[in-house]
């Protein structure tokens, strides 16, 4: 099995996903485009977690994809896998909420998670560059 392109289907796979619930709650709220403002709509909440998800699984998806092509230690491995569990996170974090108005510890561990585990693999992409 190989994790990084496990990490990478996942990743890949919440995109879409993600949009069919968009295009599912549209349907069901017979909406054309756009959302509702409120914070507790299922609709905003669907694209929320939609557009949360396109801003950061392609560029882990990328970094994944590169540094998976070289010899990686396991941290590194690790680090990918934290980074996808992050992002999954983050979207039951958003989804799953009452409302988006208020502090969610998922969304904020996902969050927090996303942006150093994403740093981290920038930072061995980097590396790989200079070795």
């Amino acid at each position: 099995m190989s994790t990084p392109l496990v990490c990478i289907a996942i990743l890949g796979a919440l995109c879409f996903v993600l949009g069919l619930n968009v295009s599912l709650a549209r349907m069901r709220a017979g909406v054309g485009s756009g959302c509702p403002d409120d914070p507790k709509d299922t609709l905003h909440k669907a694209v929320r977690a939609h557009a949360n998800t396109i801003e950061y699984a392609p560029a882990l998806m990328l970094l994944i994809y590169i540094a998976s092509q070289a010899q990686i230690a396991s941290w590194v491995m690790w680090t990918m896998v934290v980074a996808t569990a992050c992002r999954v996170l983050i979207v039951i974090g958003i989804i799953g909420t009452r409302s988006l108005a208020r502090p969610n510890p998922m969304r904020f561990t996902g969050a927090l998670g996303t942006y150093i585990t994403g740093l981290i693999l920038a930072g061995v992409v980097l590396n790989m560059a200079f070795v």
